[in-house]
């Protein structure tokens, strides 16, 4: 097995390898594809290999690329105010090796890629690559590509049978948190049903979204039936929390909005659905609606309040260290490489408290301040925008940004893949959404970079 694999993927490796060098756009589509496929991973052999590397590889090969082709590169953008925080809290958790806290310095290194180092590289492969009009329907129609793929392989899981690599895969200990009262968490070909979850509501909120917004009926056909897909195979996953995504990027795009008309109509449904869920107890009979509902009551949920009986925990541990224990010494790298550390004893069950052991206070807190302040450049972007087209794709990426956001106090998905590279990519899309900004009739004209205007130049820049 391992043989065939090598004689056939070599040769794939030299071909993709040799796309990259001669065109670093094709890198960035690449390094999307492959966060898709790590998932994959469970059903190779067993291995120490650690396939998360081939992302660095990818991102490293691409930022060379970059390099070589250097002249063409928009290499001015790096001094946008999203780059500028992104390398600023990169610097922070550059520091954060000399941390004396830190029992292990590997891993450092092991946790450092997802926490910054992949955001920094990503970041600016995004910025500084001239990416086109064409390049970003591309982009976001391999996601919705993939999270329709995704869904399927979730129905095949819930209807017909998991695989043998995904039930040795529950045995490895994961069946504690995949399977529930005799019912299985759809996670698909992702790391986990959290994350399965959490991406399947960010493209139903997309969709949604697109669901009002488009002006075509043949268009809102397919909104909405992507729409109902992605929202089944969220319910399927079991991951309550990823509720949250849809009311908080929801409830963001009607504020963003300003349309009256829609902010009522969506509050009203809205509001409906909630008191459905909420003061009722119609549909209680199917576990997948059971499970959506107590997300709304939380402190009726025993784990939830392990959690915060968790949080209490942290809180005594890390009066002390501002800087938090060091990066590395919780969750999986922790119980790797520090098992006997306190960090790793408790799980912190969230991106946000992973952050705050690892870097502290002041990290979190510098990292809250960064997701707040790319909202708000996202919203002063997005409202200047004058094509009408573009100004409905990048609203609809940054309400999803807003909510996995959100979601990243109750899970891990904002370090995860590929939900982490979709965000990373996407945090610069609409941060810098006005490089693309036309007149509205030249939306689907042949493709060409659009330079920067006076117009465009105010204080954000």
């Amino acid at each position: 097995m391992v043989g065939a694999v090598g004689v056939l993927g070599i040769p794939v490796a030299i071909a993709l390898l040799a796309g990259v060098l001669a065109e670093p756009r094709f890198g960035l589509l690449l390094y999307v594809h492959a966060s898709f496929l790590l998932g994959f991973s469970r059903f190779l052999p067993p291995s120490d290999f650690p396939v998360g590397l081939v992302i660095d590889g990818i991102l490293v090969v691409t930022l060379l690329s970059t390099f070589f082709h250097g002249k063409r590169m928009a290499w001015e953008r790096l001094g946008r105010p999203g780059f500028l925080l992104i390398a600023a809290w990169f610097g922070y958790t550059l520091l954060e090796f000399f941390n004396p806290e830190a029992p292990y310095r590997m891993a450092w290194f092991a946790h450092i890629r997802a926490i910054s180092l992949h955001w920094l590289l990503a970041a600016l492969l995004a910025l500084v690559i001239p990416v086109t009009r064409r390049d970003l329907r591309v982009l976001i129609g391999s996601w919705l590509v993939w999270s329709v793929f995704a869904a399927f392989w979730a129905y095949k899981q819930h209807y017909i049978g998991l695989a043998d690599s995904e039930v040795d895969w529950l045995n490895l200990g994961n069946d504690k948190t995949h399977v529930l009262f005799g019912h299985l968490r759809c996670f698909s070909f992702y790391s986990d049903a959290s994350q399965f979850g959490a991406e399947m509501a960010g493209v139903t909120l997309v969709c949604l979204i697109g669901l009002f917004e488009e002006r075509t009926w043949w268009r809102r056909g397919i909104a909405l039936v992507l729409a109902g897909l992605c929202f089944w195979a969220f319910a399927l996953s079991g991951t309550r929390s990823a509720l949250f995504v849809l009311i908080a990027g929801y409830g963001f795009y009607l504020v963003v909005k300003r349309d009256v008309v829609k902010l009522i109509l969506g509050s009203v449904v809205s509001g409906f659905v909630f008191v459905l869920l909420m003061f009722t107890y119609l549909g209680q009979s199917n576990y997948q609606v059971a499970r959506i509902r107590s997300a709304l009551r939380p402190l009726e949920d025993p784990s939830f309040m392990v959690r915060l009986e968790n949080q209490q925990k942290l809180a005594a541990y890390l009066k002390p260290l501002p800087f938090g224990a060091g990066i590395g010494t919780s969750s999986d790298a922790g119980l790797k490489y520090s098992p006997q550390h306190f960090a790793a004893q408790i799980p912190p069950d969230s991106w946000l408290v992973e952050l705050w052991i690892e870097t502290g206070i002041v990290g979190v807190s510098l990292y809250v301040l960064m997701l707040l302040t790319f909202i708000t450049i996202g919203v002063v972007k997005v409202s200047r925008l004058n094509d009408p087209r573009l100004k409905v794709i990048m609203t609809a990426l940054l309400a999803e940004f807003v909510g996995i956001a959100v979601m990243g106090y109750s899970n891990p998905v904002l370090g995860q893949f590929p939900t982490s590279s979709l965000i990373f990519i996407n945090s610069v899309l609409f941060t810098t959404c006005d490089r693309w900004d036309t007149q509205p009739d030249r939306w689907e004209m042949p493709e060409k970079n659009v330079p920067e205007t006076p117009r465009h130049a105010h204080i954000l820049e």
